[in-house]
């Protein structure tokens, strides 16, 4: 089984592959999705598209895991970050895979055991669950893999 993570933004959308083996998460690839801000939206969200259609062809997933917007302090901000998520989802459905999606709140209990766990405390456990000498970069990396974790202990893949 091979699972797409994805931690969605418009300047910075991470992505984290990994595949389990015999009940085992194993990181494939992972990295980030630039825009530049000074780009028109409807740029910025062509570029998503098209570059996560990209590694979606490259990768092969089977499912793909979404972080869901939980809140923002500003409005404008939560806008393009659901506008990414709808592009994210979008070309997920178009390669045919199973969508899932979960809080915050979801992804810091199944990586951490504890829904009020700070980033970095996620982080290192993501570098632990994969058995990585350090801790993937940038944090976009991390949250991504994460959410693809989250994904693995909540199918009982």
């Amino acid at each position: 089984m091979r699972i797409l993570g994805i931690d969605p933004g418009t300047g910075i959308l991470g992505f984290g592959v990994l595949d389990i083996i015999a009940g085992k998460p194993v990181m494939v690839d992972a990295g980030v999705i630039r825009t530049p801000v000074h780009e028109d939206d409807s740029v910025r969200l062509q570029t998503i598209f098209e570059e996560l259609t990209d590694i979606i062809i490259e990768t092969k997933p089977d499912q793909m895991a979404v972080e869901k917007l939980f809140f923002a302090r500003n409005v404008t901000t939560a806008i393009t970050v659901a506008q990414a998520r709808g592009v994210v989802l979008l070309a997920g459905r178009q390669a045919g895979l199973e969508l899932f999606e979960y809080t915050p709140l979801q992804i810091k209990m199944a990586i951490t055991g504890y829904g009020k766990a700070d980033k970095k405390q996620v982080q290192e456990m993501v570098r632990i669950h994969l058995g990585l000498s350090e801790v993937p970069k940038p944090d976009d990396c991390a949250d991504a893999l994460a959410a693809a974790l989250t994904c693995a202990q909540s199918r009982k893949v």
